[in-house]
C-alpha cells in the first residue's frame, strides 16, 4: 500500500509518496508558494496541483504544515482575509498586551504551556480585532494551515490535531482541551473550534477514496519523520531555526523562551524557535558575492572566531529572544580582519550561536540530549556541519537530506492504515556523524562568550537605534 505526506511550508509545498510498510519514497512533487508573511490560502491548494496524480495513487494521506497561521473563516466557511503566517510580527504589541491581561507569563505558561509571542495565532486574533474589526466580526472559526488543507481534501468536519492545536495559544497541552475564554478575550467574541482528533484517527476520505489522517504541525511532522525518541534533540535550520525534543511531560516555561507544545503521538514537544536561520547564510552570501557553497569554503578558510568579528543574526526581528523590532548587528570589524572569509565565518558562527542558545533553553526545562540531529536546508552547508559540534557542544548527527516533515506526515498516514498503538517502525534515515575538530575545540567558549556579550548588550536597542 502507498501513503502520501504533504508538507505545506512557508515557501513551498512538498509531497512524498511512500510505501506504507517501510517508508521507502517512490515519488515526489513540489511547487513554490508566493513570498511574504500573509497569503491567500488558495495558493496552498493550487500548489497541490502538480501532485494530484501522485496523491491519487495513495491509500492514505496526511498534511503537515507551518504552525500558527491564522485562517479566518466566516459562517459559510469562506476565507475572511489573507492568512497571517507565523513569521508575521505585526501582532507583537498585541502579544505583550495579552500576556498582561491574563495575569502575566506564569499564568500563560501554566494554562497554555507557552507565553505567546507575535507568531502565535491568539495574538493575530487580537491584531485583527483592533485593526480590522469588520473582519473580526465576520470570523466564526479559525483554522491552522494544515487544518484548512485537510478540510479541503475531504475531512468530515473541521478538524486538527493536538500538536498543531498546542501552538494556537488557546489550547492546553496539559489538560488536552481548548480554552475558549482566551480566544474570546483576544477576538472579542466566541469562536467555533476544529475538533481535535486522536493521533492515528481517520478523519475523512479524499475524493479518490484515500483515508485522511488528522495531520499536524511541521515540527511535529519532522519529529515523526525522524523517528525521534525521548532524549533526542533536533536542531533544524530552515526558514526558521528550531530546537526541539520529544518529552514525556509538558513544559511550562514562564520565560516564554520554550514553547510547551504537544507532539503528534500523545507525547510532548518542547520547542524553541528563532526567526532567522538559513536566510542568514543567504544574506551573507549576497554580501560576500558568493554562492552558498562558496560561502562555506570562505568560512572554513577563516580562523575560529572570525578574527574577532561577531554577528548577531536578528536580520528580520527575532522570536527567541523576543525582539520583533531588532535588526542584525555586526561588531569587531577592523581594517585587518575585514575579509570575505571572516565575514562568512562570522555568519556561520552567529547562526550556530543563536541555535546553541536555543538548545540551552531546552536544557533549562529538563531536556537531556542523548543525541543531537542537525536537519533542514542549512544543514547542507559544509561549514555549518563542520562548526556545529564545537558551538553546540556535542557530537552532531546529520541525517541525509530528506523532506522529513512530509515523510512524517506520510508516516502518520501509514499509522492510520495500520491501526496500531504506535506509529509504524520505519527504518532510521541514513546519517553521518560529526565531532569537534581539534582546532575548533578551544575557541568555542570564546566565540559563544563574545556572542552572548553582544546579545545582552543590545537587549534594549530598538530598530531605529540599530540602523
Amino acid at each position: 500500500m502507498l501513503v502520501a505526506g504533504v508538507d505545506s511550508s512557508t515557501q513551498s509545498t512538498k509531497v512524498v509518496l511512500c510505501q506504507a510498510e517501510d517508508g521507502a519514497v517512490v515519488a515526489r512533487a513540489s511547487a513554490a508558494h508566493p513570498d511574504g508573511t500573509e497569503i491567500d490560502p488558495r495558493h496552498w491548494w493550487s500548489a497541490l496541483g502538480p501532485a494530484r496524480e501522485l496523491l491519487g495513487r495513495a491509500d492514505a494521506v496526511a498534511v503537515a504544515a507551518q504552525q500558527h497561521g491564522m485562517v479566518a473563516l466566516d459562517e459559510a466557511g469562506e476565507v475572511v482575509r489573507r492568512a497571517l503566517l507565523w513569521n508575521d510580527v505585526r501582532s507583537a504589541p498585541q502579544a505583550r498586551a495579552l500576556v498582561k491581561e491574563l495575569g502575566g507569563p506564569q499564568e500563560w505558561a501554566a494554562r497554555t504551556g507557552s507565553v505567546p509571542l507575535a507568531s502565535f495565532t491568539v495574538t493575530k486574533l487580537r491584531w485583527m480585532a483592533e485593526h480590522e474589526p469588520e473582519n473580526a466580526r465576520r470570523t466564526a472559526a479559525v483554522l491552522l494551515p494544515h487544518d484548512w488543507l485537510t478540510w479541503k481534501l475531504g475531512a468530515d468536519a473541521m478538524v486538527t490535531d493536538r500538536g498543531d492545536a498546542s501552538g494556537t495559544g488557546y489550547w492546553s497541552p496539559r489538560e488536552g482541551r481548548y480554552l475558549p475564554e482566551i480566544a474570546a478575550m483576544a477576538l472579542g467574541h466566541e469562536l467555533d473550534f476544529p475538533r481535535v482528533a486522536a493521533p492515528a484517527e481517520a478523519v475523512g476520505e479524499t475524493g479518490w477514496g484515500a483515508r485522511l489522517a488528522p495531520g499536524t504541525g511541521d515540527n511535529m511532522g519532522a519529529a515523526l519523520g525522524l523517528g525521534l525518541r525521548e532524549g533526542d534533540v533536533v536542531v533544524s535550520i530552515g526558514t526558521s531555526g528550531t530546537a526541539f525534543a520529544v518529552a514525556g511531560e509538558p513544559a511550562a516555561d514562564a520565560s516564554g523562551l520554550v514553547a510547551g507544545f504537544a507532539d503528534a503521538t500523545g507525547r510532548f514537544l518542547p520547542l524553541v524557535c528563532t526567526l532567522n536561520a538559513a536566510r542568514v547564510l543567504e544574506s551573507a552570501a549576497r554580501m560576500t558575492g558568493a554562492s552558498l557553497d562558496e560561502l562555506s569554503e570562505l568560512a572554513l578558510a577563516a580562523e575560529p572566531g572570525a578574527g574577532g568579528i561577531t554577528l548577531l543574526p536578528y536580520l528580520d526581528g527575532e522570536r527567541t529572544p523576543d525582539r520583533p523590532d531588532a535588526t542584525g548587528v555586526l561588531t569587531g570589524i577592523t581594517t585587518a580582519n575585514s575579509t570575505r572569509e571572516n565575514l562568512a565565518r562570522a555568519a556561520v558562527e552567529g547562526l550556530l550561536c543563536s541555535l546553541a542558545d536555543a538548545v540551552d533553553h531546552l536544557a533549562a526545562q529538563g531536556v537531556r540530549p542523548r543525541r543531537t540531529l542537525l536537519v533542514g536546508g542549512g544543514a547542507r552547508s559544509a561549514a555549518v556541519r563542520a562548526l556545529a559540534p564545537a558551538i553546540l557542544g556535542t557530537p552532531v548527527t546529520v541525517p541525509e537530506p530528506e523532506e522529513y516533515v512530509a515523510l512524517g506526515a506520510a508516516r502518520q498516514a501509514a499509522w492510520v492504515l495500520a491501526g496500531t498503538p504506535e506509529p509504524p517502525a520505519w527504518p532510521a534515515p541514513p546519517a553521518t556523524e560529526h565531532t569537534v575538530a581539534g582546532d575548533d575545540a578551544a575557541p568555542r567558549s570564546g566565540v559563544r562568550a563574545r556572542y552572548a556579550e553582544l546579545r545582552d548588550a543590545t537587549a534594549g536597542w530598538t530598530a531605529k537605534e540599530e540602523t
